[in-house]
């Protein structure tokens, strides 16, 4: 199975970002869009994990969890990866305690190694992507989507939980949620 680890913003971001993303897409019809419904902050990238191993990952989940307090983010500018001219990947920022998150990141990264899951080698960067263009070189169409993002501010979200996510047919289906409870 496909697997990640990552934190939901609830409904209210959601809605929010549903109502907003028409306005981009028309800026930049051939790119990728996230669906609503998938929006969520990745902690650590899995990949193909064999049935057997889910529960030791589960199990790193439910020691890391209750060690963090919840916390709350603000979803509002943005940005992208990739050059100016031709980004690759269309974001939408993240603030607030974003230190608490890098914490939390840190430690499921951290647990998740004596499995043999190797962390990234960059620093953590908070971010909700939105779109990926199509072209392996960038899409144009979303530099424009940039300026457009620098003025939105949708809203507020309080992060209660880690949930293991299964991606599974462009859906990413929960398979374990563990509180936030320190």
């Amino acid at each position: 199975m496909r697997l990640f680890v990552a934190v939901s913003l609830g409904q209210g971001i959601e809605s929010q970002v549903s109502a907003a993303l028409p306005r981009l897409k028309a800026l930049a019809p051939h790119a990728r869009w996230v669906p609503a419904a998938n929006l969520h902050l990745t902690l650590s990238f899995l990949g193909e994990v064999e049935a057997e191993r889910v529960s030791a990952v589960k199990d790193v989940l439910t020691r890391v969890g209750p060690a963090h307090a919840p916390l709350m983010l603000h979803i509002e500018g943005g940005g992208a990866f990739g050059t100016p001219a031709h980004p690759r990947v269309l974001w939408a920022g993240v603030s607030g305690d974003t230190q608490a998150l890098g914490a939390l990141q840190a430690d499921v990264a951290e647990g998740l190694k004596p499995l043999g899951f190797e962390p990234e080698h960059r620093e953590y960067a908070a971010h909700l992507t939105l779109a990926r263009a199509k072209m392996p070189r960038g899409d144009r169409q979303l530099a424009e989507c940039v300026r457009v993002l620098q003025g939105e501010k949708w809203g507020e979200a309080r992060v209660d939980r880690l949930i293991l996510f299964e991606s599974l047919g462009g859906k990413y289906h929960p398979r374990a949620e563990v509180p936030l409870s320190r």
